[in-house]
């Protein structure tokens, strides 16, 4: 079966969780498949683990277009390569366009992979402008044609209902994302840690990701009021989705700074090594996104045998099993699809009672960490998702060919 997973990250270029999904599904589903991935940007290796890789960039000529029609343009691109495939697989709304519309052109099934929902993520208008109303197009047209629907957590497959309901719910599969616990593994050595400022051997609370809405930094920066002085904060943070939002989580961090010692504010995307080594010698690490698919980022932690403390929201509950892993926050949340907490004072306080309840007893924190690391390795396989993604392609080569008759 010759699969096209068409995908806007791919190595070496990952800036989230879609990203690492697709390189780790395509590791594993090389040596099963005729595995060929269309990926934007640069060129890149042509070969990963077996899988034949392909690289697109928007024209020159839409170098000022709105980043909504500069995706569009770089999907077109592809089209004409897709021919051959048996199954096309596109992942987030980035490809969903080459997806559907190789769908039409080359009469294959097209599977979808859902990790967020445009209708669930509105502040990607301050980001987009008239692109969300794009963005918003093109998943919805794309969700309601596709043959197959993958939802990487259960939570997820009920937000697709509530976003889309006339996409037939039968064609959604769940099919939870996983981490490569080879890879995120325990480094309990200390010179990264210490090379940035983070003392071994103090408490500390780790958060990683995007400054984004939808992982609830500012929320976390709040709680963080609330720690034990001796208590280090370290924000290992991407770059802010935008000016104003950066404007908002800085001043939060100054304010912080100005109270208590220990916040280390690590702005880049750091190599796997040094975030292994972050991860691991922290006391727990910190989720408090308010919009969250499934959460890779709470995976990787507990691979390397940290407690999570996250909000219960999204597929985050179907990985952080609370009071054995960690503990879940309970999120109460606005229904106009912002995801704002209900109460934000209630939510705020409510994370901080849970930080502090997992740092006053280090012992139970340890021993949290070591059963995420158990659970991680038993329920979140690679190379069991292979397999039941494969079936998801059968199941839509199914459906197609009775739409066909």
């Amino acid at each position: 079966m010759r699969t096209d997973i068409i995908t806007k990250e791919f190595p070496p270029t990952i800036y989230g969780g879609a990203g690492v999904h697709v390189a780790e599904l395509s590791r594993v589903l090389a040596p099963k498949l005729d595995l060929h991935v269309r990926a934007f940007g640069d060129p890149r290796p042509e070969d990963y683990h077996g899988a034949k890789v392909s690289s697109y960039s928007a024209p020159a000529e839409f170098d000022a277009a709105n980043g909504a029609v500069q995706t569009m343009a770089t999907d077109l691109l592809m089209l004409d390569d897709l021919a051959g495939a048996d199954v096309i697989h596109s992942h987030t709304w980035y490809a969903n366009l080459a997806g559907h519309l190789g769908s039409l052109m080359h009469g294959v099934p097209h599977v979808i992979s859902a990790h967020s929902l445009e209708p669930l993520r509105p502040w990607k208008a301050e980001q987009l402008a008239g692109g969300y109303a794009l963005s918003s197009w093109v998943e919805s047209t794309a969700y309601h044609a596709a043959d197959a629907i993958i939802a990487v957590s259960d939570g997820m497959r009920q937000d697709i209902e509530r976003a889309y309901p006339t996409v037939d719910a039968s064609k959604i599969h769940v099919v939870h994302n996983g981490v490569d616990t080879e890879t995120w593994k325990p480094d309990t050595g200390t010179d990264v840690v210490k090379s940035y400022g983070i003392d071994p051997e103090k408490p500390s609370v780790v958060f990683v990701g995007r400054i984004t809405r939808q992982k609830g930094v500012p929320y976390l920066l709040q709680a963080a009021r609330e720690l034990a002085p001796e208590v280090q904060l370290v924000l290992c943070a991407g770059a802010a989705d935008t000016p104003e939002l950066a404007a908002h989580v800085n001043g939060l961090i100054e304010e912080l700074k100005s109270t208590r010692e220990g916040v280390v504010v690590i702005e880049k995307m750091m190599p796997r090594r040094e975030l292994l080594q972050v991860l691991t010698n922290a006391t727990v690490f910190a989720c408090p996104s308010i919009y969250e698919p499934l959460g890779i980022v709470n995976l990787e932690a507990m691979a390397c045998g940290t407690a999570v403390v996250a909000s219960a929201t999204g597929g985050i509950p179907e990985v952080v099993v609370d009071g054995e892993t960690g503990y879940l926050v309970p999120l109460e949340q606005v229904q106009d699809g912002t995801g704002t907490p209900l109460d934000e004072a209630e939510f705020v306080a409510t994370f901080a009672a849970a930080l502090n309840k997992a740092l006053a007893d280090p012992a139970r924190a340890q021993e949290m960490g070591e059963a995420g690391r158990k659970r991680a390795i038993e329920s979140f396989s690679w190379d069991a998702i292979a397999d039941q993604t494969i079936e998801v392609y059968r199941a839509a080569q199914a459906r197609f060919a009775d739409r066909q008759k």
